[in-house]
């Protein structure tokens, strides 16, 4: 495991330092990130938190791992590697047979 950890379910208030301020009780955040919508700005309701070693991640698993936080349940787990994306070049009808160019439909 690594030290950054997935927290979802979170009230669409909260700040990035509102987030990482929840999680100190658990140990030391070297940074928290409350993810919004590009278009918007609005909270998507799941964040990241990064802490300062393992131990402290997950004690944070452990311990706030679906505490109340603002009002709702919060998910607390290891955060997955970021996937890679297929650059398609934005052509979605690659693949589908349709001669490129214009839809036929």
């Amino acid at each position: 495991m690594n030290n950054k950890l997935y927290v979802g379910n979170l009230s669409f208030h909260l700040t990035s330092e509102d987030l990482g301020d929840f999680f100190t009780q658990a140990g030391t955040v070297e940074s928290a990130k409350v993810i919004e919508d590009r278009d918007t700005g609005r909270s998507r309701g799941f964040g990241f938190v990064e802490m300062s070693s393992e131990d402290e991640a997950t004690a944070a698993i452990e311990q706030l791992n679906g505490e109340d936080f603002e009002g709702r349940n919060i998910v607390v787990n290891a955060a997955r590697p970021r996937e890679e994306r297929g650059g398609s070049g934005g052509n979605r009808n690659r693949g589908r047979g349709h001669g490129g160019g214009y839809n036929r439909w």
